[in-house]
């Protein structure tokens, strides 16, 4: 059994579509996404609308929530993801709104080598995002709780593997807004056979300069395509 995870999509339609065609020359059982369809990129409807026509099981990221739950009033935060969060909840339509309001916040599968747990953030809150670096115990914790031989999270932008024990935590890193230094879209595929899973990170080539021009020509801040296109923050 074959399980495709992505996560932190944000709005980018060109990685999403390169993404596919890997996974259709990459065959696997099942496709993910721990969350974080929207926010930085500039095709959020056509993010959400591509993923509803494929079924992926999807969890709910922090931006989601952001963009579809009424969280009070942030008129104060002037941060960059705040600026297209806003833009992201003006122009989808009420059926794309709708299905993130439906995402739940995390799933379960069994699988031959056990169960996999997999959220955005933490176990009951996409914006609580779960440090893969803490301390043994710590994680070691969370995995006897969780009853999960894999845990996979989202949030960072980067990706990364740690086995503990009997369980392996997996961070995807970003199909859209990729941090580790080198652009492209990060897929990360679980083998779950035999003794112990085994997972693969991969980097997928796609046109980062069109989804860089798309921000431009939307007037989102440019700081995003510099990112896009360098695969770093700054």
């Amino acid at each position: 059994m074959r399980v495709a995870f992505l996560s932190d999509i944000h709005g980018n339609i060109h990685a999403l579509t390169a993404v596919k065609r890997f996974l259709n020359e990459n065959i696997v059982n099942q496709v993910i996404v721990v969350g974080d369809l929207v926010g930085y990129g500039a095709s959020p409807g056509p993010v959400i609308d591509f993923v509803r026509r494929e079924g992926w099981v999807t969890a709910l990221g922090s931006s989601d929530m952001r963009v579809a739950i009424d969280l009070g009033d942030r008129s104060d935060r002037k941060g960059v993801a705040d600026q297209v969060l806003t833009w992201t909840k003006k122009i989808l339509t009420p059926e794309q709104m709708d299905f993130l309001r439906r995402l739940p916040p995390g799933g379960r599968i069994t699988t031959p080598i056990g169960r996999v747990r997999f959220f955005h953030g933490s176990p009951h809150a996409p914006d609580q995002r779960l440090d893969l670096m803490a301390p043994e115990r710590e994680l070691e914790a969370l995995a006897d709780s969780l009853g999960a031989r894999v845990i996979v999270v989202g949030g960072s932008h980067v990706p990364f593997v740690r086995v503990l024990g009997d369980t392996t935590f997996v961070d995807p890193g970003s199909v859209g807004l990729t941090l580790n230094h080198e652009p492209g879209a990060d897929v990360a595929i679980v083998d779950c056979v035999g003794r112990k899973p085994k997972v693969s990170l991969h980097k997928v080539t796609y046109d980062f300069a069109s989804s860089a021009f798309d921000i431009m020509a939307w007037n989102l801040p440019p700081v995003i395509a510099d990112v896009i296109r360098t695969g770093r923050m700054g």
